[in-house]
């Protein structure tokens, strides 16, 4: 019998791991159950191609968990554009009084460090098929992986799609890629939103004129821009995103990833809980999506400690307490990732000139630039 059972052994689900172990005295209790399938859209034994921009508030979380990758590329200034229109806003770490606005790192590295940590956290973590939820009484819930069956009090499921996703074929693919700038700019990430979807290039670690391309499209022309060859590819993109950084050669493989945001209507059933892509999948614009799971880790991890240390509370009240701490912020950011892609791809110009007219006016008013950005940097804490 265990106290905690996570499914899923990627970013968010160590994460709690790590945060569940600090706060128990016997976190051999805390059981993570590992899918050794790799991800979606990965084709087996190649490198897993995704970047992640985590922000200021993901980074002081886990670098006292000693999970931080050696390699990354810090974001202090954040550039963000339409294609075709007047107006644009820039979000500068100074501004906010902080060292940095994020850094970008590779999944690779990033589980690599989460996983070194883990073997030092005394957490029982075991491999196997994908885990899944089984049957609950009063006392506990089920768990099934493969052939072995696993009890917990309490099981969060990190991982995977929210339940009653739709399964319908994904409107929009995001291309992932590297590409060299010809005329680099330190430590600048761009987020540019053009008519077919945004386009985002993000400093990378593995040089100062290299970055991270995350282009949102419609699936087919994301079909035919990624089977392009180089030469062709390396025009489209430039073409796209303009000449602040001079001409933008690709670098390496790209690969095609299906977007289909969606959001669980409920994150608890009984003893088990959804956390992370579990609760909700979301747009990559703005780079939210693992930042706002990390959020939901160490809230969990912090309801849960005076449970997990025997102190007379119900399960009931602790994940209560969780559910109501979560909503907004969960709730403003589905809604704001959901918003950005949708009103700057409208392809009318009255609203494409008031999206560049509320551009220009986030960079002349600090008060209204301000909250924004101190929610990209660290989302609303309780």
């Amino acid at each position: 019998m265990y106290d905690v059972a996570i499914l899923g052994a990627g970013p968010v689900g160590i994460a709690l791991a790590l945060l569940l172990a600090q706060h128990t005295a016997r976190p051999e209790r805390i059981l993570l159950l590992a899918n050794d399938r790799p991800a979606a859209g990965v084709p087996p034994n190649t490198p897993d191609p995704r970047t992640l921009a985590l922000n200021h508030g993901s980074r002081v979380l886990l670098e006292p968990l000693n999970a931080w990758p050696a390699n990354a590329a810090d974001i202090h200034t954040v550039h963000v554009s339409q294609k075709g229109r007047l107006g644009r806003t820039l979000i500068q770490a100074s501004e906010l009084h902080v060292p940095r606005l994020g850094s970008v790192l590779t999944y690779t590295d990033l589980h690599a460090s989460l996983s070194q940590a883990l073997d030092h956290s005394r957490v029982t973590v075991r491999h196997g098929p994908s885990a899944h939820l089984g049957p609950q009484d009063q006392d506990s819930i089920t768990i099934q992986q493969g052939d072995q069956r696993y009890q917990a009090a309490l099981a969060v499921r990190a991982d995977g799609l929210p339940e009653h996703a739709a399964a319908a074929p994904a409107e929009q693919h995001a291309i992932l890629t590297l590409a060299r700038a010809t005329l680099p700019r330190l430590g600048w990430a761009w987020e540019r939103f053009t008519r077919s979807g945004p386009l985002a290039l993000l400093p990378h670690p593995a040089g100062p004129a290299v970055h991270a391309v995350v282009w949102c499209l419609p699936a087919a022309e994301a079909q035919r821009l990624v089977h392009l060859d180089d030469e062709h590819f390396s025009g489209e993109l430039t073409r796209h995103f303009g000449t602040r950084l001079g001409r933008l050669e690709v670098m390496g493989s790209r690969r095609s990833f299906p977007l289909a945001p969606a959001h669980a209507p409920q994150l608890r059933n009984g003893r088990a809980i959804a956390i992370g892509n579990a609760a909700q999948t979301l747009h990559p614009v703005a780079g939210q999506g693992l930042n706002l799971g990390l959020r939901d880790a160490a809230r969990l991890a912090h309801s849960l400690a005076p449970w997990l240390q025997a102190h007379p509370l119900s399960l009931d009240s602790v994940l209560q307490e969780y559910e109501t701490a979560r909503e907004h912020d969960r709730d403003l950011t589905i809604r704001l990732t959901g918003l950005l892609p949708r009103i700057f791809s409208t392809q009318t110009a009255v609203v494409e000139h008031a999206c560049g007219a509320g551009l220009l006016a986030l960079d002349l008013l600090p008060a209204l630039r301000t909250p924004l950005a101190r929610h990209l940097l660290q989302g609303l804490r309780a």
